[in-house]
């Protein structure tokens, strides 16, 4: 537990967050399994996790362990100490998560995004949507502690709003977490999907905040998030990890970024789609209809690779040998020891994504011969983001000091 203790030798204001991170992670614990893991004193830690205990953060099991003195308790996260609400926006759909604070799923709704695109029309559809999902799942108000509103970016979330929202219009942003929290009454977040997802995934599947902790997002684009130490890390203005928009090609393809040979320029769904379109009566042969939206026509791709078309393997095996080395990169930068692959795109062809970049980086990362880089597909990529930006909501109220702060519910 070397990280945890070069920490928090004494007890400060990342004491409650470091806490809750090791409960969470390697609940059931006792008392004194957390200062020998902090090297806080006892009664440090028996004052945080009483305050965890009185605010329902925390509670004991009512199993103990028996040792030659007095048998001690074990402390878990509180499932339903708190809930959170995610929506990811998509350039023709919102998809709402709400999640206990141990990270579970409790309700989900995919609805259309509106028609117009315009920012006002999406506020007002994020704020109906998110009444009917809470009240719908009968949540009380003061058991919500916010929403966040999640999006490829560019985001300013000092501001709670998009730069520019998806779509084929991309219009100018809105200052959407004032607009919500006006309408809604509680506490709401704007950020990246691809950092979203990154926490969603460390949160869920209750990972140690000792490892340093990778997920590469695909959707419409190629995103990454990275968790070191328990939070994201986010750069200047929470821009970081934008993976898709790094030249692989010099004076390629020219992207919307400004930027041109940009990954995702080769590697995304819209861009296997298109070559398959391209080429001459393979998207017949598939299924793909000339009105399929990307998304529908990547998974419809997708499917045919896995069941054997050749043709069709060869367009998705393409894509998963560039992600392979954008997977590599980002190993190498942050000398990452586990990576999850998250998102929409990995959804239906998320194996063979997952073999190629085990494969390059079991070859060629940089550390291999000091540790391996463990790839796993997450368990739900679809709603990946969604359910980061509950996981976002969560962490700020519960273990406050990791990103972006909530007023606490709890």
């Amino acid at each position: 537990m070397g990280v945890a203790r070069r920490e928090s030798a004494a007890a400060g204001p990342g004491s409650r967050a470091l806490i809750v991170d090791l409960i969470r992670s390697s609940g059931p614990i006792s008392r004194v399994e957390l200062v020998n893991a902090t090297g806080l004193t006892q009664p440090t830690i028996s004052n945080i996790v009483r305050r965890l205990i009185d605010d329902g953060v925390v509670r004991e099991t009512g199993d103990t362990v028996a040792t030659r003195g007095k048998p001690r308790s074990m402390l878990v996260i509180n499932s339903r100490a708190a809930y959170g609400v995610g929506i990811h926006v998509g350039a023709d759909t919102l998809t709402c998560v709400v999640t206990d604070t141990r990270g579970g799923t409790v309700g989900r709704q995919l609805v259309a995004a509106p028609a117009d695109g315009r920012p006002e029309s999406v506020a007002a559809r994020l704020a109906t949507l998110y009444h009917d999902v809470t009240n719908g799942l009968g949540l009380p108000p003061q058991s919500v502690a916010g929403m966040a509103v999640v999006g490829p970016g560019p985001v300013d979330v000092a501001r709670g709003r998009f730069v520019a929202l998806p779509g084929p219009q991309r219009p100018a942003g809105l200052d959407l977490a004032h607009a919500l929290t006006g309408r809604l009454g509680v506490p709401v977040l704007v950020d990246s999907d691809a950092g979203a997802a990154a926490v969603g995934e460390f949160w869920g599947r209750q990972v140690s905040r000792e490892r340093t902790f990778g997920c590469l997002y695909m959707n419409s684009g190629i995103g990454s998030g990275v968790v070191l130490d328990g939070a994201l890390h986010r750069g200047a203005s929470s821009n970081a990890g934008k993976l898709g928009h790094v030249s692989v090609v010099r004076d390629g393809e020219p992207c919307h970024c400004g930027n041109r040979g940009c990954l995702e320029q080769y590697a995304a769904p819209h861009v296997v789609v298109a070559r398959a379109r391209a080429e001459r009566g393979l998207a017949d042969r598939l299924g793909i209809r000339p009105d399929d939206p990307d998304a529908r026509a990547f998974d419809v791709l997708a499917r045919a690779a896995i069941y054997g078309d050749e043709r069709a393997r060869a367009l998705v095996d393409e894509s998963a040998a560039l992600l392979a080395e954008g997977a590599l990169a980002l190993a190498n930068l942050w000398d990452i020891d586990t990576l999850v692959l998250a998102g929409p795109g990995f959804a239906v062809a998320g194996s063979i994504y997952v073999t190629e970049i085990r494969r390059r980086l079991a070859e060629r990362a940089f550390a291999r011969e000091v540790h391996e880089v463990r790839v796993d597909l997450s368990s739900n990529p679809r709603d990946s983001a969604a359910i980061g930006g509950a996981a976002l909501v969560l962490q700020a109220s519960v273990a406050p000091g990791h990103g972006p702060e909530v007023a606490s519910r709890v």
